[in-house]
């Protein structure tokens, strides 16, 4: 699964305004509605939390993957983003996160696509080389290197 085909530069902010977990999935579905990939805001949103109220999506290493499948996403993406402060997110290890990717996943592919998007997302923030450096990283295209393997 080639991630660069779910990831696009303008889908990715480094300086998030959020300062709770509803912002910071809130602004990230606003990237997604700017570049088009869901059809309607609220409704996109009503899926997230409903998926957010199911289980904890904070993965540990002060990441966060929060996931909607939903019939309003026009594209399977994922929006990223990096809060300035610690957000509180009941995470698997207890600990505040700073780093999320929000899945945005059609009806189409929330079984095969997403599934392999989920495993590639999952193998690289596995390692804690990667999630040191996309704490770090200074740009969106920095973030796009790290999830190509450049």
């Amino acid at each position: 699964m080639d991630l660069s085909k779910v990831i696009r530069s303008e889908t990715i902010k480094l300086d998030m305004e959020a300062t709770t977990r509803e912002e910071v999935v809130e602004e990230l579905t606003d990237l997604l509605l700017h570049v088009n990939a869901i059809s309607n805001r609220e409704n996109f949103l009503k899926d997230v939390f409903y998926r957010e109220s199911l289980g904890a999506t904070g993965i540990g290493n002060g990441i966060a993957i929060p996931h909607g499948k939903s019939k309003f996403v026009n594209k399977t993406s994922l929006a990223i983003g990096r809060t300035k402060t610690d957000i509180d997110w009941k995470s698997l290890d207890d600990k505040p996160v700073r780093f999320i990717i929000l899945f945005a996943v059609t009806d189409e592919d929330k079984n095969s696509t997403h599934i392999k998007i989920l495993a590639k997302v999952a193998s690289n923030l596995g390692d804690d080389d990667v999630c040191a450096k996309l704490l770090k990283a200074k740009s969106p295209e920095e973030i796009l290197a790290i999830f190509s393997g450049r």
